[in-house]
């Protein structure tokens, strides 16, 4: 209770927070959160976590650590990455994001510093890039349907389900689908491509949406905004994390996890190579890793700490794993392509 209240105290605090000069440079959120004591340091986190998702986690950062200021500034997956590939200075100490593709790239081309981890076996191997990459998450991403498009029909439980629902009964989905636009996203392209290396039934899924004119987003939560105000009947690939607490009060939606592979995501922290205080945010890396940051990440911000025994309970997780495999749709001949093939099928006349 005293955690959910101090949070709850954190984030009335934002909404009178005074935004960053960076908010020019076209950051969303630009917040500062002065130490409870004398500061002693401050840590500066690019990330793509909204911030008052995030909010229970600096918490309790701050909690264990009161002499310590954080600067938070919420920007997209594919900024970030632009940012950081820059490799100038950029002023941040740690660098936290769902584009676990473009955090390897980063990680991959020597623009992360190295960190040991204070508890190296908190950590699964499938869960971190020798020791400069690290997941803190592991979130499982989802459909999100309305039940009123179902009526008296069983919920699809597979893709190849889905692809037969919206056959049969296409006038309950034309024009009312939201998925990502793996253009603008990062995050959506690393789902559609492991969506497609994973099954060919992505591609026969990705043409029966074009052909009925879909919605595209850049992210999560304006997909659950616009599915919850009625715009749209049906949202594929959504953060499970961001649409569970969104929906929980309405039996009118479904979250739905395909049984034949619930891609999951693994948020992924760094530091930059350019870290003014590499010292700090190796402490917030560590902090995240902890059973107190676990805990602040699993109740307070409502995201899955990392669970090996949690994804064998559930085979149909298909966790994207940290390695070089990431790296394959992200070499510009490979993604020209892909994209190629993804407009073609969504982006029908």
């Amino acid at each position: 209770m005293r955690q959910a209240l101090a949070a709850l105290g954190l984030i009335a605090a934002l909404a009178v927070a005074p935004l960053g000069a960076v908010r020019a440079q076209g950051f969303e959120d630009d917040r500062l959160f002065p130490a409870a004591g004398p500061e002693q340091g401050r840590l500066a986190i690019l990330s793509t976590t909204d911030t008052e998702v995030f909010a229970p986690v600096l918490q309790g950062f701050q909690d264990a650590n009161p002499g310590i200021a954080l600067r938070y500034t919420v920007t997209g997956s594919a900024d970030l990455y632009a940012l950081l590939a820059a490799d100038a200075p950029a002023g941040f100490d740690l660098a936290i994001s769902s584009a676990m593709d473009l955090q390897m790239k980063l990680a991959n081309d020597g623009l992360a510093l190295p960190h040991a981890l204070a508890q190296p076996a908190a950590l699964p191997r499938w869960a971190r890039w020798q020791d400069r990459l690290f997941a803190f998450t592991q979130e499982p991403v989802g459909i999100l349907l309305s039940r009123a498009a179902l009526g008296d029909l069983p919920p699809p439980r597979s893709r190849q389900d889905l692809i037969a629902l919206m056959r049969d009964h296409p006038e309950r989905f034309d024009r009312r689908i939201g998925t990502y636009d793996p253009r603008a996203s990062g995050a959506g392209y690393l789902f559609a491509a492991q969506d497609a290396r994973l099954s060919d039934t992505f591609w026969r899924l990705a043409e029966q949406m074009g052909g009925l004119h879909p919605r595209l987003y850049s992210g999560t939560a304006d997909m659950i905004a616009d599915l919850a105000a009625g715009e749209l009947t049906l949202a594929y690939n959504v953060l499970g994390s961001y649409a569970a607490p969104r929906v929980a009060d309405r039996p009118d939606i479904l979250l739905i996890e395909p049984q034949d592979h619930t891609l999951t995501l693994l948020r992924t922290a760094l530091i930059p190579r350019g870290a003014a205080r590499p010292d700090l945010a190796s402490a917030f890396i560590d902090y995240l890793l902890s059973s107190a940051g676990r805990t602040a990440l699993r109740d307070g911000a409502g995201l899955p700490p990392v669970d090996g025994a949690a994804l064998a309970r559930a085979p149909h997780h298909r966790a994207i794993r940290l390695d070089p495999g990431l790296l394959v749709f992200l070499d510009p001949l490979q993604r020209q392509r892909f994209i190629a093939e993804w407009s073609a099928a969504l982006l029908q006349p």
